[in-house]
């Protein structure tokens, strides 16, 4: 941490300059690990949401869709469309995602989600 002090008739103002987050990848799959290191790996929509709070926006997510069944309240799990839900409702953008699920219907509804999130924060730039 840094500090960056300044002076304007008479009043001194300080400043706490906090680090940038260092950029990071994220891969989000209930059972999968990615293939390549340097991964961020989350197992579920609330480590996906932690994760995203502690260290900032990923430069790049890979998503699974079908996040597992959660044994004590017998029912599915958040999926991957919920957390790629939860990045449009907190109008976060991501620079670069895919998505690697085995659920073609799961995966395309992501794809169409983030694309037209991106392209509605593309032509709202340019107003």
């Amino acid at each position: 941490m840094s500090f960056n002090s300044k002076t304007q008739i008479g009043v001194t103002t300080t400043v706490l300059l906090l680090p940038t987050p260092a950029p990071y990848k994220l891969y989000l799959d209930d059972l999968r690990t990615p293939r390549s290191s340097g991964w961020v790996v989350v197992r579920s929509f609330e480590e996906f949401v932690a994760t995203i709070k502690r260290l900032g926006v990923p430069e790049e997510i890979s998503f699974d869709h079908d996040l597992g069944w959660d044994e004590v309240l017998n029912c599915e799990r958040k999926s991957g469309y919920d957390c790629a839900k939860w990045l449009v409702e907190q109008e976060l953008l991501v620079p670069r995602f895919n998505v690697h699920s085995a659920n073609p219907v799961g995966a395309a509804n992501i794809r169409g989600l983030l694309g037209n999130y991106a392209r509605f924060r593309e032509d709202g730039a340019d107003r």
